[in-house]
C-alpha cells in the first residue's frame, strides 16, 4: 500500500488519495509527530507546496533529512517554493523574506528565497538525487521538464495555475523532485 502525504496542505485538496496534513499534525521540525504516525522507510511520496521557504536553510536541511529517513527507498519529495531567479521585481517583492506587508500576509513568515542551485544543494546534502521540474536559471530563463500531476499536483506551477497559461509565466514556482537513493 502506498503512503502519500501532503505537508502544509492548508485549505487545498489538490491531491485526491493523498493524506493532507498541516503543521499541528505533522511538523517537519518535530520528530515525535513523525514517529507517532509513520515507521522509518514507510512513506512513498511527500508533497510540500510552498512550505520550505518558511524554514531557515538549516531547518530545511533538518526537515529534508527527516523526510529522507521516513521515505521508502526510491520514495520522493515533490517540493515547490517561490523562485528566487524569476526576473520580475513585483514577484520578488511579494515572496521576499519577511513578506511585503502585515504579519497576516502569507509571505510574512518567509525565512529564505531559494533558487534552483540552493534548493538542489539542500536536498543533495540530505542524501537525495534531485530532478528539477520547473525553474528559472541565473539569467531568468524558464525551464521545464514534463511531470505527472498524479505524482503530486503543484497548483502554483506552469502546468496547472491558470495565471501561467497562454505562454506567459506570471507566478512560477521552483519545483523539484528529491528522490531517496
Amino acid at each position: 500500500m502506498e503512503t502519500k502525504i501532503v505537508i502544509g496542505a492548508g485549505e487545498y485538496n489538490n491531491n485526491p488519495g493523498w493524506s493532507h496534513t498541516n503543521e499541528d499534525e505533522l511538523d517537519l521540525l518535530q520528530e515525535h509527530t513523525w514517529q507517532n504516525r509513520f515507521a522509518e522507510n514507510s512513506i512513498t511520496a511527500i508533497l510540500a507546496e510552498h512550505v520550505w521557504e518558511h524554514l531557515t536553510y538549516d531547518e530545511g536541511l533538518e526537515a529534508a533529512r527527516r523526510c529522507y529517513r521516513y521515505l521508502q527507498p526510491a520514495g520522493y519529495i515533490r517540493c515547490a517554493v517561490p523562485d528566487g531567479y524569476f526576473p520580475d521585481e513585483s514577484y520578488q517583492q511579494i515572496v521576499q523574506v519577511g513578506g511585503p506587508g502585515p504579519a497576516d500576509h502569507p509571505a510574512a513568515s518567509h525565512k529564505i528565497v531559494y533558487n534552483h542551485r540552493t534548493l538542489t544543494k539542500l536536498f543533495e546534502d540530505a542524501g537525495f538525487e534531485v530532478n528539477l521540474l520547473e525553474y528559472c536559471d541565473e539569467y531568468g530563463q524558464f525551464h521545464e521538464t514534463d511531470w505527472d500531476i498524479n505524482d503530486g499536483a503543484i497548483f502554483r506551477s506552469k502546468k496547472i495555475d491558470p495565471r501561467n497559461q497562454g505562454g506567459i509565466i506570471r507566478v512560477p514556482s521552483l519545483i523539484l523532485d528529491a528522490v531517496k537513493r
